[in-house]
């Protein structure tokens, strides 16, 4: 579950790691009320408005229509509602939002973190995540922060650091300094950084996190270090023990299918393709993908109806497919192991009749426990369906019905 930054910097803030203050705001006059409260916090003269959208390159990104950014400095209290009223109720178009955007609804009033002092600011790139290949949490950092560390990754390989945990110990202390000596740190700003890393691993470890990235970490002009951004991932499946996180989700970021999906408990991500796609288990959903791309076709959704594939969750499975204006068939792939397949069959015909006025093929293939049984109700059912035993005839009848 991805939250905005003001969340994840108000989540870094609850373990001790040093943030640019800033207060969220849903319209012009909030933002300008926000701006003024920070002011007599911390004293700012200038504030940063910041869209909230779950994307990266908000800086970078343009409201549609305009040139104003997803990111922009203001100078004074007019600029403050100027700048917010051309963002709130916008759609924000960044490189991961695609051609259409992201509404904004609300924008974060920041303070101004890059103000004059004897020491040069400096920005660095840090992150926090899980190396699935050697099954250890990985802190990567560098020193090009403020830029996108793809593009650093690829030009300047040699400035992107590692640091792996060893999950029987934690971080070490020694490790906390060796990055901030890598970063090229001395004195307060050397002391702030380890501090810094120790603050930030804890909160990722602590709140079950699949990913905090911190792009950029400041070195401000008098050495002190702060996040000045957050980019948050949650695993979904440690949320039963983070319920004040859990509350954090905004469903308005999120497609409406699948979030109406989740809450029937069905595992559903929408894809750009023509063929619907059924199945109980994850493996059997990635085969049947593999299945339609070989048969000619595209895969138009993931969907699992897990092990309980009965009526109910069949027919509400068909209708969030089938909302999908691309769809031009249906293959439902089940293997009736916990569940029996005639239960299946007689599922789908239920469902079938009940939602009425299919204008597209299903092809189905049961197997397993009962699976004789289950294409005879399918057969039998007088219903515009198509049985398949074998997976190449599955793949056969989804290319005739694609073409």
């Amino acid at each position: 579950m991805n939250i905005h930054e003001y969340q994840g910097k108000a989540v870094l803030k609850g373990f001790g790691v040093a943030i640019q203050n800033g207060i969220v705001a849903d319209t012009p006059e909030k933002a300008v009320e926000a701006a003024k409260e920070l002011q007599k916090q911390t004293g700012t003269g200038w504030w940063v408005i910041k869209s909230q959208i779950h994307a990266g390159g908000r800086g970078k990104g343009k409201i549609a229509g305009t040139e104003q950014r997803g990111v922009a400095l203001a100078k004074s209290l007019d600029d403050v509602k100027t700048i917010s009223t051309n963002i709130l109720g916008k759609n924000l178009i960044t490189l991961q939002t695609g051609e259409k955007g992201r509404k904004v609804n609300k924008v974060f009033i920041a303070e101004d973190v890059y103000y004059p002092g004897e020491s040069p600011t400096k920005e660095f790139y840090m992150s926090v995540l899980l190396d699935r290949s050697k099954g250890h949490n990985t802190i990567m950092y560098s020193t090009e922060g403020g830029m996108d560390i793809e593009t650093v990754a690829h030009n300047t390989p040699h400035l992107i650091f590692k640091e792996e945990i060893d999950p029987k110990v934690g971080l070490r202390d020694f490790q906390c300094r060796k990055i901030a000596f890598n970063l090229g740190l001395s004195g307060e700003a050397y002391k702030g950084m380890v501090k810094f890393v120790a603050a930030l691993y804890k909160a990722y470890e602590v709140t079950d996190s699949s990913m905090f990235e911190i792009n950029p970490v400041l070195k401000t002009s008098d050495n002190k270090i702060i996040a000045v951004d957050a980019k948050v991932t949650l695993d979904n499946n440690s949320l039963f023990r983070h319920p004040d996180l859990a509350e954090m989700r905004d469903i308005t970021e999120e497609d409406p299918t699948e979030v109406e999906a989740g809450q029937h408990n069905l595992n559903y991500v929408k894809l750009d393709g023509n063929v619907g796609c059924m199945v109980n288990g994850a493996g059997l959903a990635m085969a049947t993908m593999d299945i339609i791309k070989l048969s000619g076709g595209e895969p138009a959704n993931f969907l699992d109806v897990g092990g309980t594939a009965n009526a109910a969750r069949v027919e509400q499975a068909f209708r969030i497919i089938l909302k999908d204006p691309k769809v031009k068939a249906i293959l439902v792939n089940i293997f009736g192991g916990i569940v029996r397949c005639d239960r299946v069959a007689q599922g789908i015909v239920d469902a079938y009749k009940n939602i009425g006025n299919i204008n597209v093929p299903i092809i189905i293939r049961l197997q397993g426990t009962n699976a004789i049984e289950a294409k005879k109700i399918i057969d039998e059912s007088g219903l515009k369906v198509f049985s398949a035993i074998t997976l190449q005839e599955a793949a056969d009848l989804v290319n005739k019905a694609v073409k």
